[in-house]
């Protein structure tokens, strides 16, 4: 089932960042994020999906609103994750299918979003939901 991101999720998510996206997340982050930004309704989009025996969060997704002076709004997703024990059920596809109705139902023209160049299998689910690669580039951070 998939509802909106609680507080409560914390614990989960902070697994999911970890075994399915490789972050090393600290679970007192999550925790603050995860109240900060589930209040920021006009910019932040945060979905899980949950078990229904266990009711625990096994898959997110998170996206933003994204627009630019060079570009109509839109959503940049700013992650997907699915436990590997619950991939290949279709989890991610209904997680993506979840935020492209909303981007519909919001007037929001596209979706996009960046996947390491190491995750292959990601770039073949994206593609097989009809995701096109349209580029590559360097990320560049400075950190404070």
């Amino acid at each position: 089932m998939i509802r909106t991101i609680q507080e409560t999720d914390a614990k989960a998510i902070q697994e999911l960042c970890q075994v399915a996206l490789g972050y090393d997340a600290d679970l007192n982050l999550v925790q603050s994020q995860i109240k900060k930004l589930s209040q920021d309704h006009d910019h932040h989009i945060i979905a899980v999906y949950e078990d229904k025996v266990s009711s625990r969060a096994v898959a997110f997704v998170h996206a933003e609103i994204y627009e630019g002076l060079y570009s109509e709004a839109g959503l940049n997703i700013l992650g997907l994750a699915v436990s590997p024990d619950y991939q290949g059920q279709g989890i991610g596809r209904e997680l993506m299918t979840f935020i492209e109705k909303y981007a519909i139902n919001h007037q929001l023209l596209y979706i996009r979003l960046n996947s390491a160049v190491h995750r292959l299998d990601a770039h073949q689910f994206y593609q097989s939901i009809g995701y096109r690669h349209d580029r590559t580039q360097k990320r560049f951070t400075k950190t404070f």
